[in-house]
């Protein structure tokens, strides 16, 4: 027998052996696929909602065009990727923990879902940065940062990085697939290669959680310095305001990720090594729980951008008003509806003025230093957690 016929059969019987193991050892927990259908529904369905509304409000209500516009349109887009993998999940739930889709539609549905989960996680910690260097930066660093064209090229980049990745994941099997199974634990010591590559990606997540703590743990700084040491300055009350909600977006991404990532290396870890049936059973379950908390992330965004963002929040609430304006008023004649538009435009156009001279989405001003004297009616305007007041 030749050495390729010696590992195909021996990779043969290791597959057999390994789909033995785990119907002797059946995984999931009959009492959590309802509860999971559920939960995983909801999730879906309030995060479509909220991200079309968000991608709505970027894409043709607000009037800035800057950096930070880009990065949220790129997690609301990420965001909607996300979910578009949860009825897959749900209906998996709900037919008995039973995959009737294939191997290679479960190994697509699920990259697809890690690789956004990534790319949503990329973006928040270039956002934060990007408040960071606009704040703390050089004069030079602000005059490169205040277009959008690097955001673009850095969001390109990230998403032909993310697919070139997540495409061979999608196209290779593992060897180790159960038939009529998808979303449970799986070992992993004959593919330690996807193994290895789950614990780099655990590392670039703890790697943009520091650095998202450091920037807005410094903005907050600078926002609290500047309203303690001119406190006279009209707007020192909204620096202290904005320093403390600059905490929301750490808060969000600790409480949605960082269980996750926190258990993925002794999950990973699991998966390399001899482990008892319960001890498989209990790393399926707790994953299971981590991992909603980072799909519910999905639809905490759109509340995150709606909370923090004045712009954000007017330009949303401005045209719900119009549309429940125009379904409940009756059709105009001529002249009222000439008045009508009249009237629009003068609103418009004084949204515009006030907005001109507030603070807008992903527009900074760098705080000046604490020796230089302000004017009481010229103190820059300043952003909390990169979104606009």
């Amino acid at each position: 027998m030749s050495s390729t016929e010696s590992l195909q059969s021996f990779s043969s019987v290791w597959d057999n052996r390994s789909m033995w193991s785990n119907r002797s050892c059946p995984l999931e927990e009959e009492a959590l696929r309802l509860p999971l259908a559920v939960l995983y529904s909801l999730i879906f369905l309030f995060g479509l909602l909220g991200n079309l509304l968000a991608l709505w409000v970027f894409l043709f209500l607000h009037r800035r065009r800057n950096s930070v516009r880009v990065f949220l349109i790129n997690v609301a887009l990420a965001d909607l990727v996300l979910l578009a993998c949860l009825p897959f999940r749900v209906l998996y739930h709900a037919l008995g923990n039973v995959w009737t889709l294939g191997p290679r539609m479960c190994r697509v549905v699920g990259n697809l879902f890690y690789m956004n989960m990534y790319v949503s996680i990329t973006l928040l910690g270039l956002i934060s940065l990007d408040r960071y260097l606009k704040i703390m930066g050089s004069h030079r660093g602000r005059r490169w940062l205040r277009g959008r064209s690097w955001s673009l090229v850095t969001c390109g980049l990230l998403w032909g990085l993310s697919v070139l990745m997540a495409v061979p994941m999608m196209a290779l099997a593992e060897g180790n697939e159960e038939p009529g199974k998808c979303y449970q634990y799986k070992q992993r010591k004959h593919a330690r290669g996807k193994a290895y590559f789950n614990l780099v990606m655990v590392a670039v997540f703890w790697l943009v959680f520091v650095v998202l703590l450091v920037s807005y743990g410094q903005i907050a700084r600078r926002l609290l310095r500047a309203s303690q040491d001119k406190p006279h300055l009209p707007n020192a009350a909204r620096y202290a305001r904005t320093a403390r909600k600059s905490f929301v977006v750490p808060l969000l991404f600790t409480v949605c990720f960082v269980p996750y990532h926190a258990f993925r290396g002794f999950y990973v870890a699991s998966q390399l090594q001899d482990i008892s049936c319960e001890t498989r059973r209990l790393m399926d379950r707790t994953n299971e729980a981590v991992l909603l908390l980072s799909a519910l992330n999905s639809c905490l965004d759109p509340v995150m951008y709606f909370l923090l963002s004045g712009s954000v929040r007017r330009a949303t609430l401005q045209a719900l008003a119009q549309c429940l304006r125009l379904h409940a008023e009756p059709p105009a004649t001529n002249s009222s509806t000439t008045e009508l538009r009249r009237t629009s435009v003068s609103h418009a156009s004084t949204t515009a003025v006030l907005d001109t001279s507030r603070c807008s989405l992903g527009n900074i001003t760098t705080l000046r230093s604490q020796h230089t004297d302000l004017h009481p009616h010229s103190e820059p305007c300043v952003h909390r957690s990169g979104l606009s007041d």
